[in-house]
């Protein structure tokens, strides 16, 4: 086999012990070790054995590193961590706040422009590949309408926000689609639905001791980026509750482009997921884009880029050769 790339992970939550796991599928992949603001020898990866640093000294492994996976929350993570580890390693992140891509993917580009290196920012399914079919719709039926709908499922980063509130000790947020605005889509009608029409969202939310609720709440649904535009219901439960009844990660979501080719025809193209797992799911595609990230900067390409940037081929462990004969 060819020279391995050799893969870090920057944080180890959720979407980190994902990364992990997908990692072990790739076979050109060399797993360097998880470096953590934690104290490393308090973290217990899946993998026994596993090496863990800590993230202050990541600047020691500028040499040993090719492509550096970062599984930081969008919400106040990634915002200082893209830009400043960029600087440093090829990066992959999953940065998913949609209003503030264009502000994240120009910082990113400063600073991995300056260091010659390439980082692939805001990459999973979406933003990633619903991404990719939204633009993919757009291209083919130019007259037409696009509608991605999310859920039911438990979304990482609104999740991540609403822990991130203060009087919050846990919680987990799930996204719901409509079921009538999903059907008046598929029909081909082209209807037009506010933001608010097409998903509710649904909290689960442990208080702190002695925490106002109604302030959570209300910090909660009126959170922009995240809540502010849907109707949001917030529920108050036990952590015993949150364990019991809300532990697994599912999701899933359509992206649906419905349009015409002439006044005779209308067409409707639809793709969809399903998810038991949706960290797992967003890790793997978060190392498949690294395999990219990698054979980009070993190109010549450096700054940020995102996934409408990256040829599919580049993905694939397989060469273009293999890829022409099994799948095209």
């Amino acid at each position: 086999m060819s020279t391995q790339i050799r893969i870090g992970i920057a944080g180890y939550g959720n979407l980190g012990r994902g990364v992990e796991a997908a990692l072990a599928k790739n076979p050109d992949m060399q797993f360097v070790g998880i470096f953590t603001r934690r104290a490393p020898e308090s973290l217990q990866p899946a993998t026994a054995g596993t090496p863990v640093y800590a993230l202050a000294d990541i600047g020691q492994f500028k040499d040993k590193i090719d492509v550096l996976i970062l599984c930081g929350g969008s919400k106040d993570d990634l915002p200082q961590q893209g830009p400043q580890l960029a600087a440093q390693f090829n990066t992959v992140d999953s940065f998913d706040t949609h209003a503030a891509i264009p502000e994240y993917f120009a910082a990113v580009d400063a600073q991995a422009q300056g260091a010659g290196k390439t980082a692939l920012i805001s990459i999973g399914w979406d933003p990633g590949m619903f991404s990719i079919n939204r633009l993919y719709g757009e291209a083919v039926l130019p007259q037409g309408e696009t509608y991605t709908f999310w859920g039911k499922g438990v979304s990482q980063g609104h999740s991540d926000a609403i822990r991130r509130v203060p009087g919050v000790t846990a919680g987990v947020q799930y996204t719901l689609p409509s079921p009538q605005a999903i059907e008046a889509v598929r029909s081909g009608s082209c209807p037009s639905l506010s933001t608010r029409q097409k998903h509710t969202r649904e909290c689960f939310v442990v208080l702190a001791e002695g925490a106002d609720a109604k302030a959570v709440e209300t910090a909660i649904v009126t959170m922009p980026n995240y809540f502010a535009d849907y109707d949001t219901t917030v529920h108050f439960i036990s952590e015993e509750t949150l364990k019991k009844e809300h532990s697994k990660m599912p999701h899933g979501g359509f992206v649906i482009r419905s349009g015409s080719t002439s006044a005779e025809h209308k067409q409707v193209v639809e793709y969809s997921l399903k998810l038991d797992s949706n960290p797992e799911f967003t890790a793997s595609v978060l190392v498949a884009y690294a395999r990219a990230a990698y054979r980009l900067n070993q190109q010549g390409q450096s700054g940020a880029k995102t996934a409408f940037d990256v040829a599919p081929g580049l993905l694939s462990i397989k060469s273009a050769a293999t890829l022409r004969q099994e799948l095209l």
